[in-house]
């Protein structure tokens, strides 16, 4: 392994109090100027102000209820959210506004969730589901087009998690967690069609397992590693170059956020965590790595 350019350290931002049971799927909402996350199997999204990020006290999220899961959200470009929810697909019609109007279902099973989700540059939503039981070869990752159909992108998929493009549009990267990969697809001139899957990094054995991931706008990789109390930060040509501590086990994703988009939000959760010994587990953390990302894709249903 390369040698690591830089150590950084996350520090919380949220009261233990108000933690989420699994915290996923930050997302930057430019529009108002609002941290987006799930507390998935609790169904809740909060919402945070980044600039209560700069204080020295810790802050409480708003949160509401959404559904019974709620997995993974995009902004729409005509206002509102997409949003994944247990078994398919749902949508709101004003930006704070979270009564979901479903649009369509992705699968029947029961014993299987949706996980983690994001847009393409043809306004799709992609999101990937798992079983319940991380059955190995149960999850599928699903794409839902502007015009509401569902198709198959990817099957024979584990937990799908962590889709991403880089600047360009022109590859597209992504996590099966239990591979313990970031693979890489090219994207075709359509915006939306995924080809030639390869790895593009592999996280060694004993430092955890690779979760939600970001893209920053020079084209670095920064991905949250659940199980391993860190986020990695690597170059466009795989070459780590931070690492980023956190003080609780699950970290599960991050994005950009903040008005020049130069604050890393960091979700993490309590799964099979005792929160006694483990306090600060589904707290929100943010760092400033020194990096720029990038406006989240919208889905253009």
């Amino acid at each position: 392994m390369r040698p690591v350019t830089r150590e950084l350290t996350a520090r919380p931002v949220t009261t233990p109090g108000s933690a989420a049971e699994h915290g996923e799927g930050p997302v930057w909402d430019a529009r108002a100027g609002l941290l987006r996350w799930v507390d998935m199997l609790r169904g809740d999204v909060l919402s945070l102000d980044p600039a209560s990020i700069g204080t020295d006290g810790l802050v409480e999220p708003d949160r509401r209820h959404v559904s019974d899961v709620t997995a993974a959200l995009r902004p729409r470009a005509t206002g509102g959210w997409v949003v994944a929810t247990e078994r398919g697909f749902a949508v709101t019609d004003a930006d704070d506004d979270w009564t979901l109007r479903p649009i369509a279902a992705a699968f029947e099973d029961r014993t299987i969730r949706m996980n983690e989700g994001g847009c393409d540059r043809a306004g799709g939503f992609l999101c990937g589901s798992m079983a319940y039981a991380k059955t190995p070869g149960d999850g599928t990752l699903y794409r839902l087009d502007p015009d509401g159909t569902v198709e198959v992108v990817l099957r024979d998929l584990t937990i799908s998690n962590g889709f991403s493009l880089d600047p360009g549009g022109t590859t597209a990267y992504f996590i099966d967690t239990p591979t313990a990969r970031i693979d890489i697809f090219d994207v075709g001139t359509d915006g939306r069609t995924l080809t030639g899957r390869r790895p593009f990094v592999t996280i060694e054995a004993g430092v955890g397992w690779p979760d939600g991931l970001a893209v920053d706008a020079a084209g670095g990789v920064w991905v949250a590693l659940f199980g391993g109390s860190a986020v990695r930060g690597y170059a466009p040509d795989g070459t780590l170059t931070t690492v980023i501590h956190v003080d609780t086990p699950n970290v599960t994703a991050c994005a950009f956020v903040g008005d020049d988009l130069g604050t890393l939000c960091i979700t993490t959760s309590q799964e099979n965590l005792d929160v006694r010994t483990e306090p600060l587990a589904g707290t929100l953390f943010a760092v400033r790595p020194g990096a720029t990302g990038m406006l989240p894709l919208p889905f253009l249903g």
